[in-house]
């Protein structure tokens, strides 16, 4: 269980700016309110996922160009960004925004909800890491093969050219550059929370 002395250093840390970087740090970290809800998750689901020194914080608000999963160091107080797709079906006209989310198989849409990581196996988009839903809003996950992988979609250059990336099927595709961080950083039993704030 996550000690309420746990709960707000992991926030205050998250949340120290030093004079001045106001802006970097707001690009940097997650919003509060995510941080916050991604914490209460990590201590409800505490019994599947016993490790507590990263999270990851998936802020469906912004749009697809900006780097929007953050990688969240509790124990060091840092947080790293990078671009992650959002699915089809979440955005049927391709605005770059996130609308709507979606449990059912078929839908190409992202869930929204809590997420516990599992292994890596190699599959059509290479190395990929399987995801497991644990709330009711995102408990076909599975089912419905929602993973993290890498995308040539998912790019840099594409989100400053086009001013948004491609969509997925609603797994979390990261850019090719960014993939060996983020399955190392989020390696088996952390948890992944993703929402709209």
């Amino acid at each position: 269980m996550i000690s309420r002395r746990y709960f707000l250093a992991a926030l205050g840390s998250i949340a120290l700016v030093r004079p001045g970087h106001a802006a970097a740090a707001a690009a940097q970290s997650p919003p509060m309110s995510l941080l916050s809800q991604a914490l209460g998750a990590l201590e409800r689901h505490s019994h599947f996922s016993p490790e507590r020194d990263v999270v990851g914080v998936v802020d469906f608000s912004a749009p697809s160009a900006a780097p929007r999963f953050h990688i969240v160091d509790l124990l060091g107080g840092t947080s790293k960004p990078v671009l992650v797709a959002h699915g089809r079906g979440s955005d049927p006209e391709h605005s770059g925004w996130v609308h709507s989310f979606s449990n059912s198989s078929g839908s190409n849409a992202s869930s929204a909800g809590a997420y516990l990581t599992e292994g890596i196996y190699e599959g059509r988009h290479g190395s990929s890491r399987h995801l497991r839903g644990l709330e009711q809003s995102n408990s076909n996950a599975a089912q419905r093969g929602l993973v993290i992988h890498s995308a040539d979609y998912v790019s840099y250059g594409l989100a400053g050219a086009a001013g948004k990336i491609g969509r997925s099927e609603g797994c979390l595709a990261v850019a090719g550059i960014d993939l060996a961080t983020v399955l190392g950083r989020l390696g088996p039993r952390r948890l992944i929370f993703v929402r709209k704030c």
